[in-house]
């Protein structure tokens, strides 16, 4: 009888502590939907805060399986202003006069495009313009930071928008990557471009530091843009 009664007690415990155990674990799985508003804040935030800034941005493009020779190059001064979008003075150029003409400037030239100021918020990474899911796992390690992963999807098709995923801090919900494709060739000349961008914060805000796009093309056939963003001046509604 003693010993019965030793084992139901051994099974009562652990079946309490798997209890408390499962509880546990239920309570420290982070809520999707709270994730998704902090990012839709986090990016609106920064909207609303970044008056202005200026930065050096250095274009590299590389041909074929030449990845440490571009074939050309541009340093290029981006001015940014709330309300009126992007400009680009070109700082200087080297290399392809060709790549230079039909790779770089259009490049430069979609940018001022999708950030003049009735435009900017249909490319933003927000719950507005793309279907999120939080990935499993809870929070991981990135670049020293602990972050969020999401698989996120667009709601249209171009080729700024991206099927892929994005990280974002999970204090704050911050973007500190985006990796995936573009959910839509930039030409009829272009196969699947892979695009990746990772971001640092910035007197509190998330701005590019690094940005990579790898893509096939019938004009320049497998060519990897890198792009270096430098000497960030940011000028916020608080006056810093």
């Amino acid at each position: 009888m003693a010993i019965c009664t030793r084992r139901g007690t051994a099974r009562a415990f652990w079946a309490v502590a798997l209890w408390l155990l499962a509880s546990r674990m239920t309570a420290q799985q982070p809520d999707p939907a709270a994730i998704i508003r902090t990012i839709d804040a986090a990016v609106q935030a920064r909207y609303e805060s970044v008056l202005a800034f200026t930065d050096i941005e250095h274009y590299a493009v590389f041909r074929g399986s030449d990845q440490a020779h571009p074939v050309a190059e541009m340093t290029v001064k981006d001015s940014y202003r709330k309300g009126e979008g992007k400009t680009y003075t070109v700082l200087s150029e080297s290399g392809s006069a060709v790549v230079q003409k039909f790779g770089l400037k259009p490049l430069l030239q979609n940018e001022e495009l999708i950030n003049q100021p009735d435009k900017v918020a249909q490319s933003w990474f927000t719950s507005a313009n793309y279907h999120m899911e939080l990935d499993p796992g809870g929070p991981q390690l990135l670049n020293g930071r602990a972050c969020f992963a999401l698989t996120i999807y667009p709601y249209r098709k171009a080729p700024n928008m991206i099927d892929g995923t994005l990280w974002a801090d999970a204090r704050d919900g911050s973007i500190a990557q985006i990796d995936g494709i573009a959910s839509k060739s930039p030409s009829i000349f272009a196969r699947t471009t892979h695009m990746m961008r990772q971001y640092e914060q910035m007197d509190g805000f998330p701005m590019a530091r690094r940005a990579r796009a790898e893509s096939n093309s019938l004009l320049f056939g497998h060519t990897v843009v890198i792009i270096d963003y430098s000497d960030y001046h940011l000028q916020l509604r608080n006056g810093k």
